[in-house]
C-alpha cells in the first residue's frame, strides 16, 4: 500500500512516499480503507522537529483520517464492514479522565497515523460518521473538532446567551465558532485579516477584531461583549494568555489548547484578579467524539474545508498549512 513516512523530523521535504505491506486487524481491531486525511498544526510541528512530545521513528504522520471499514478482527461489535468511520486521535481513550499513558496512543505521534491507504485502528479508536458528511468532511473532525467540542461542551459548559472568544481562523477556531453558534452563544473572533473576519461573520460571528490594527484587542473584546466574555478558546498560548485573561468577565473560563504564539511570562495576579477558571486540554475521548457527532447530525453542521490536495501533493498541503493562509481545514485525498 502507498503511505508516507517521516524518517527524520527535519522539515516538510523529509516526508517520503513508501510502499508498505497492507496491515491485518487483530482482535478488537478494524481495517479501514482511508479515503481522506486532514492536517493540524501538530502535524507541521512534528515534521519540523518542534513538537513537545516524543514521536515514533519512521512515523506515518497525521492523526485525522476517514474511510470505510473493510475488515474486522475477532470480537469487534461496535462497527461492521462497510461502515463509514473516522479515526480517534487517541486510540486508547474511551471516556472519563485520560490515563497517564494516553498520549502513547496518539495517532501520527506515539503510533503510526493515517497518511496511508489502509490503517488498522482499535475498535474503540473509530467512530461512525454523521450520514450527511462526505468522507473528506469526516476526515476534518478527529483533532480540531473534538478539541473545540471538549473546550466548549466539556470544560466551559457553554449555554445559550453566553459569549465566546475564538482566536484566529484555523481548524480549531472555526469549529469552535460553528459549535458555539450551535449552542446558542455569541461569538467574537480575532484575526489579522479583514477578509477572514468577514468570512467568520458569514458563519455567524457577531464581532471581529483585527489584532494587527487593534493591538490591545482585549479592550475591544470587553467592549464588544459588554464587560468580558464568558469563555476563551485559547489557541495562541502564553503569548496571548495575558490578554485573554483581561478579555474575560470575572469568573470567566479559558481553555488552553495551543502554543502558537510561543513562550511568555504570565503574572498569576491576572488569574487571581479575574477569578479565572483556566484549563489545559488535549483533544478528547471517543465518547466526546460521539457526543459531538450527535450534535453535528441533528444540526446538519458542515465542516469548512479550505483546500483539498491529492495524495501525491501531500508536501504541498503541509506548505499551505505553514503559510497560515488557510481558513478552516486542509484535506488530503488518499
Amino acid at each position: 500500500m502507498r503511505a508516507y513516512q517521516l524518517p527524520q523530523a527535519t522539515g516538510i521535504d523529509a516526508l517520503v512516499e513508501v510502499d508498505l505491506p497492507t496491515p491485518k486487524p487483530g482482535p478488537r481491531q478494524v481495517l479501514v480503507k482511508v479515503a481522506a486525511c486532514s492536517l493540524n498544526y501538530r502535524d507541521l510541528a512534528i515534521a519540523l522537529g518542534t513538537y513537545r512530545m516524543p514521536t515514533k521513528p519512521g512515523l506515518v504522520p497525521l492523526s485525522d483520517g476517514a474511510g470505510e471499514v473493510v475488515e474486522v478482527g475477532a470480537g469487534v461489535t461496535r462497527v461492521k464492514v462497510g461502515d463509514r468511520v473516522a479515526s480517534c486521535f487517541f486510540q486508547r481513550w474511551i471516556g472519563g479522565p485520560p490515563e497517564a499513558d494516553t498520549h502513547a496512543s496518539a495517532l501520527g505521534g506515539g503510533i503510526d497515523g493515517m497518511l496511508r491507504e489502509y490503517a488498522v485502528l482499535e475498535e474503540h479508536g473509530v467512530v461512525k460518521l454523521p450520514s450527511h458528511l462526505s468522507l473528506e468532511e469526516g476526515a476534518t473532525l478527529p483533532c480540531a473538532a473534538v478539541t473545540a467540542w471538549h473546550a466548549l461542551a466539556e470544560h466551559a459548559r457553554v449555554v445559550a446567551g453566553q459569549t465566546v472568544l475564538v482566536q484566529g481562523t484555523g481548524g480549531v477556531s472555526i469549529f469552535a465558532l460553528q459549535l458555539a453558534r450551535l449552542m446558542g452563544a455569541k461569538v467574537i473572533v480575532t484575526s489579522s485579516s479583514e477578509q477572514k473576519l468577514a468570512r467568520a461573520k458569514e458563519l455567524g460571528a457577531a464581532h471581529g477584531v483585527n489584532y494587527k490594527t487593534t493591538p490591545e484587542w482585549d479592550k475591544a473584546v470587553v467592549e464588544a461583549s459588554g464587560g468580558g466574555v464568558d469563555h476563551v478558546v485559547e489557541v495562541g498560548g502564553p503569548g496571548t494568555l495575558a490578554q485573554s485573561l483581561r478579555a474575560i468577565r470575572i469568573g470567566g473560563k479559558i481553555t488552553l489548547i495551543g502554543v502558537l504564539s510561543g513562550a511568555a511570562e504570565i503574572n498569576p495576579m491576572l488569574i487571581f484578579s479575574r477569578r479565572a477558571n483556566l484549563q489545559g486540554i488535549s483533544v478528547g475521548s471517543m465518547q466526546m467524539f460521539e457526543a459531538m457527532n450527535r450534535a453535528i447530525s441533528v444540526s446538519g453542521l458542515k465542516p469548512i474545508i479550505d483546500k483539498v490536495f491529492s495524495f501525491d501533493d501531500a508536501r504541498a498541503a503541509y506548505r499551505h498549512l505553514q503559510s497560515a493562509q488557510h481558513f478552516g481545514k486542509i484535506v488530503i485525498r488518499v
